[in-house]
């Protein structure tokens, strides 16, 4: 059964269907509808819009705007500028308590990052069972995940931070992903020519390989 996206408040339940999400550092709102529309085609139902440009807001307002994909936010250190935004989730680099805590009082679900059994700790005393584990491939790709998941059964991890294409497939066979967050789907290089059909491209071939 596929998740309704226009009845979610718990977005783990798409982010587990969905498997792909892309990581999308967009510096031009003018690019952001027609980034969305690609995606969207390309089969991708959720996108993640890192606050790591000054019009980040205004990217995050314009793909949720065109109603095809659950927009949320990357690299957030407080919560309120990516929710007023129309971020429907949230993703931090870090775990930070305060981060949390707002997310839930502003009713949006949230994944912490995390790099070490100490914080995923931390995400579980905070009644998490869902985080990010950030930056992947630097801390060690799919041997760091299962040496972390393994005293945390219960625990879902979603891996970002320097994942390509090939890697994909090794993250998703592992039982402890939820979904994979990557950038190669929606590059700068790509955004800056506007070609639009290569993303769609790459993001269809990215949600083909969920279903292996």
């Amino acid at each position: 059964m596929t998740t309704d996206l226009t009845d979610l408040t718990d977005l783990t339940d798409l982010l587990a269907e969905a498997r792909i999400v892309p990581v999308l550092t967009v510096p031009d709102p003018v690019t952001a509808a027609p980034l969305a529309r690609a995606l969207a085609a390309g089969g991708a139902r959720c996108a993640e819009v890192t606050f790591r440009t000054p019009d980040a807001e205004q990217v995050v307002k314009a793909m949720a705007a065109q109603g095809d994909l659950v927009v949320g936010a990357g690299t957030v250190l407080t919560a309120e500028r990516a929710v007023a935004a129309g971020a429907r989730f949230v993703v931090s680099p870090g775990l930070d308590h305060e981060v949390i805590a707002r997310c839930r009082e502003l009713g949006v679900t949230v994944l912490p990052g995390v790099a070490t059994a100490t914080e995923v700790m931390s995400a579980l005393r905070a009644g998490l069972d869902t985080v990010k584990l950030f930056p992947a491939e630097p801390l060690g790709g799919t041997a760091m995940l299962r040496a972390l998941a393994a005293p945390f059964p219960g625990v879902r991890f979603m891996p970002t931070g320097g994942i390509a294409a090939a890697a994909l497939p090794g993250y998703l066979a592992e039982p402890a992903v939820l979904a994979v967050g990557g950038s190669w789907m929606a590059t700068p290089a790509l955004l800056a020519s506007g070609d639009y059909a290569e993303i769609r491209r790459l993001t269809a071939e990215a949600v083909e390989r969920t279903a292996l």
